[in-house]
């Protein structure tokens, strides 16, 4: 199973977690540990990295695991005072090695129900500028998108980035991805829901990263909330 989570901690503590992610933890596969970003944000921005508030995105052999590690690991207890989901995998494209071996298809959605999506980048460096340049038009779209009850990135330096969004079905997840519908601004019509599919033609054209993955989950529970509100759907 798999966990995100985000807490709000003071800022030497978060520097502390960015530098020292947690190893030989047991029943633990992976931990990508990073500070959170405001998606749509200026390029240069306190708001682009946030050292006071982690996300840590994590695979485990199992529940039990986590729960050890929530009640006994010292970053595992601060986490256990903020917020997280647990979540089922059910879809992988793309592939980042460190996330371990995962099959591309390991189960299917109803495109009725809340879904998850999480994207894990190595960059290449010198990208950089063309991947901020086509990917700020589609962090507005997610962030401000009426189906997305959640959305943020996060960042490593220097070359890790992730986004992890929570979507009220997959029907409206994936309309956004193909650009099928107008996104939160209907005063554009088709402009603003055409965001990322551009931005997905450009990567393809030349890409902006060394590895690069898109999971999508299956929510299973909440625990804890976010800005005082339960984040997942219903």
């Amino acid at each position: 199973m798999h966990s995100f989570h985000l807490v709000r901690v003071p800022a030497r503590v978060g520097a502390l977690a960015l530098a020292r992610p947690p190893r030989d933890v047991p029943g633990l596969r992976h931990a990508e540990v990073m500070a959170t970003m405001t998606l749509g944000a200026p390029v240069v921005s306190p708001q682009r990295l946030q050292v006071h508030r982690l996300a840590v995105f994590a695979r485990w052999e199992d529940e039990a695991a986590l729960e050890r590690f929530l009640a006994t690991d010292r970053l595992g207890r601060t986490l256990g005072d903020g917020w997280h989901v647990r979540l089922e995998f059910l879809r992988r494209w793309g592939q980042v090695r460190r996330l371990g071996p995962l099959p591309e298809i390991a189960g299917r959605s109803d495109p009725a129900e809340p879904v998850v999506a999480v994207t894990v980048a190595r960059m290449r460096i010198p990208e950089v500028p063309r991947f901020v340049h086509w990917g700020r038009p589609v962090e507005r779209q997610v962030r401000d998108h009426p189906a997305a009850t959640l959305a943020l990135a996060a960042y490593l330096p220097p070359r890790t980035v992730s986004t992890f969004s929570v979507w009220r079905s997959a029907r409206e997840m994936t309309g956004m991805v193909h650009g099928r519908d107008a996104s939160a601004d209907g005063r554009h019509g088709g402009e603003v829901g055409a965001r990322h599919a551009r931005a997905m033609r450009e990567r393809e054209r030349r890409d902006f990263h060394r590895e690069f993955t898109t999971l999508r989950f299956r929510p299973l529970s909440e625990h804890g909330m976010w800005d005082g509100r339960w984040v997942l759907p219903g």
